[in-house]
């Protein structure tokens, strides 16, 4: 066990999710988006996906939950996820392409990184509690 009662291997996991976050954002991300928004439809869901697992790894690592706590952020998280998502196909909808005005994107962007982080966190801060209520923590 590391500092606090954790895995190293949680260290490992948060340190390579925020590292492979920073890889595909800043080097693949911006090689097709937005001039190819099928080919960087992967490479945004790696990237999603990572982002998400460190805030997840971050959930486990450094909250403190109570006896169970309560799923609403993710509840909140997926729906800010699904509601950003869906500004943005409305905005590509009614002709405003990222190709275009990819500024009139920052906000659903920003969506979209918030409702990631929150589900991240909401379960990583589930499983820490039902690990210590298991006697796995």
């Amino acid at each position: 066990m590391g500092a606090n009662g954790n895995p190293p291997s949680l260290y490992l996991l948060l340190a390579s999710a925020a590292v492979a976050t920073l890889v595909v954002h800043l080097s693949f991300v911006p090689e097709h988006f937005p001039e190819d928004p099928l080919g960087s439809a992967p490479y945004l869901l790696v990237g999603w996906l990572t982002f998400a697992m460190a805030f997840y790894v971050a959930g486990r690592l450094l909250s403190s939950p109570g006896e169970l706590p309560s799923m609403r952020a993710a509840d909140i998280g997926v729906g800010l996820f699904l509601v950003s998502l869906i500004l943005a196909g409305g905005l590509d909808a009614l002709g405003f392409p990222p190709v275009a005005v990819l500024e009139a994107y920052v906000l659903p962007a920003v969506g979209i990184y918030a409702g990631l982080a929150l589900v991240g966190w909401s379960i990583g801060q589930r499983t820490k509690a039902i690990n210590r209520i298991a006697g796995g923590d």
